[in-house]
């Protein structure tokens, strides 16, 4: 069988290293293994184990110093907006504590978001927030992932505000909800979301009232909040 490409090979020892940091198998202020013993350890190449180091220390995970090694920085500076470091700590048992964080950023962004599609959205762009939600409606029914419907929407929403900055945490904000809708249903005990209150966002959002669609989401998001900060209490 011929060998994995070189570019795969630096992927995986990302990701193997990346999540044995955010597990704790290496705490934060000690130090990885040499790139030599790297090598050794996941039999790779010095130049795949180099690349992997360099992405690492990209995404806030490590420093990597002549005469210091590699060690691993705080979480303050790990970037909670890189994908995969974000996977990495949902993949393990998310805190609460950053459930909550997580929540505060969609509190903070996606009310505007809705506010700006009701503005700028096209007729397509309204099209697919429809779709959206007529999955969610499916969802309620047992013909589609609730789950999924769900994270469909908000990203439509976003993508409806024609704001390229909000564009680009689409993919950040997906992969959070991912966990934090989860949770939320599971403590309000339904598989799915509130149909009927996405439902408001969409009408709102269609009839250009941004205050309206402001106030809409902000509803759904500060019941989540709720819901979080009265299982830290």
């Amino acid at each position: 069988m011929s060998n994995p490409p070189i570019q795969n090979l630096t992927h995986q020892l990302t990701y193997d290293l990346g999540l044995a940091i955010v597990q704790g198998v290496y705490p934060v202020g000690t130090g990885l293994p040499s790139e030599a013993d790297l090598c050794i350890e996941y039999n790779v190449s010095r130049s795949s184990t180099r690349e992997a180091v360099k992405m690492l220390s990209a995404k806030g995970l490590i420093s990597s110093r002549p005469k210091q090694g590699i060690r691993v920085l705080p979480e303050s500076s790990w970037n909670m907006f890189d994908t995969d470091v974000l996977k990495w700590i949902l993949s393990s048992k998310p805190s609460l504590a950053l459930l909550k964080e997580f929540t505060e950023v969609r509190v903070a962004l996606e009310p505007k978001a809705a506010a700006l599609a009701s503005l700028s959205a096209s007729y397509q762009q309204l099209e697919v927030i429809e779709k959206a939600l007529a999955r969610m409606v499916d969802a309620d029914r047992g013909l589609d992932d609730p789950l999924e419907a769900d994270i469909a929407f908000h990203t439509a929403v976003l993508a409806a505000s024609n704001n390229r900055f909000f564009l680009q945490l689409t993919e950040f904000i997906s992969t959070a909800l991912r966990v934090s809708i989860r949770y939320t249903n599971k403590i309000k005990g339904v598989p799915g979301a509130d149909v009927q209150k996405h439902a408001e966002i969409l009408n709102t959002i269609k009839s250009r009232n941004p205050e309206r669609a402001k106030k809409a989401v902000e509803a759904i998001l500060d019941e989540a909040l709720e819901l979080i900060e009265s299982r830290l209490e």
